[in-house]
């Protein structure tokens, strides 16, 4: 068994591999042209074009995050290979850090505090119930689902959404466009976690940030093909004309990194992050790739990527 394996920490997951599979040929995507032919696996993110269309007998692509469009829009792409994703691996937990600090932040109004400590104003702020701060999560995928446990046990009211129905114990769950609707109209704090695809791209648009109620924030850890970054920055205003919108925390975006004169980076209600919200940890990530290899080598079903879908 040959496996090239490309991403950013190749060597350290060219090591793990080879200690669990001592018997497989294990090389990184650096490697010379040769050493990379022929391989049986990739096991890539965010792979270069040229890595995908010199494979010629590949079984199986395992893709090292929950995020597969970049992939699936690379050419060279091989249109009969099944393709797997890592599924949470870990990633929940840091995703669910990432959010649970977002809504807190605006909860708790730090982002009130910083604007009075530029001017030096001492103003304690009001704290509500939380039971008077819902929280919408657009998404229920693994990741999805995990992050709005994490937001119900922290003692938020939940709401979830997703395409088809979906039941998670202690999370209001909706979907379809009257479902979306309704969460919209209901939440302080939305969050993003759905995949790239062209059903999603552009859900919060215009028409749609305008029904979330007067002040509320969004948070976006998972694409950024999801948000119109033109229509948010209109729905936030700015200091001299507040908009419908209280803040945004934004960890991905329709370009990346974020171009220096978006205005995103200067605007006085957004909080900038490069793209770091849920990382793929290596050591709870390798033993799931491990099981796809052995499913993949011992010919069991898999749940695979639907190129059509986008997930």
């Amino acid at each position: 068994m040959k496996i090239v394996v490309h991403t950013d920490e190749a060597e350290q997951w060219r090591t793990a591999l080879s200690e669990a599979l001592p018997d497989a040929t294990i090389v990184t995507s650096d490697a010379p042209e040769e050493a990379r032919q022929n391989a049986d696996y990739l096991a890539v993110w965010k792979a270069p074009a040229h890595l995908l269309k010199e494979q010629t007998q590949l079984k199986g692509i395992i893709n090292l995050g929950a995020g597969v469009d970049y992939l699936l829009n690379t050419p060279g792409l091989p249109a009969d290979v099944p393709i797997v994703k890592l599924r949470d691996a870990g990633m929940g937990d840091l995703m669910a850090d990432y959010v649970l600090y977002g809504v807190l932040h605006f909860y708790r109004s730090m982002d009130c505090y910083a604007a009075q400590q530029a001017s030096a104003k001492w103003q304690p702020q009001r704290v509500v119930d939380k039971a008077d701060w819902p929280v919408g999560v657009l998404g229920l995928g693994a990741i999805g689902a995990y992050v709005a446990s994490a937001l119900q046990q922290a003692g938020f009211p939940v709401l979830g959404w997703s395409r088809s129905p979906k039941t998670i114990k202690g999370v209001q769950c909706l979907h379809g466009d009257e479902g979306l609707d309704k969460l919209l109209s209901q939440v302080q704090s939305v969050v993003t976690i759905l995949p790239d695809t062209p059903a999603t791209q552009g859900i919060l648009n215009a028409e749609r940030l305008a029904k979330l109620p007067k002040g509320a924030s969004v948070i976006n850890p998972g694409r950024g093909s999801l948000i119109d970054e033109q229509a948010l920055l209109e729905a936030l205003g700015n200091n001299s004309q507040p908009g419908h919108l209280r803040g945004a925390l934004l960890d991905v975006f329709c370009e990346e990194p974020l171009p220096a004169g978006n205005p995103l980076w200067q605007h006085p209600r957004v909080i900038v992050t490069p793209h770091m919200a849920a990382p793929t940890p290596l050591n709870d990530a390798i033993d799931q790739v491990i099981s796809y290899l052995h499913a993949f080598e011992a010919g069991e079903t898999l749940t695979t990527v639907n190129p059509n879908q986008g997930y």
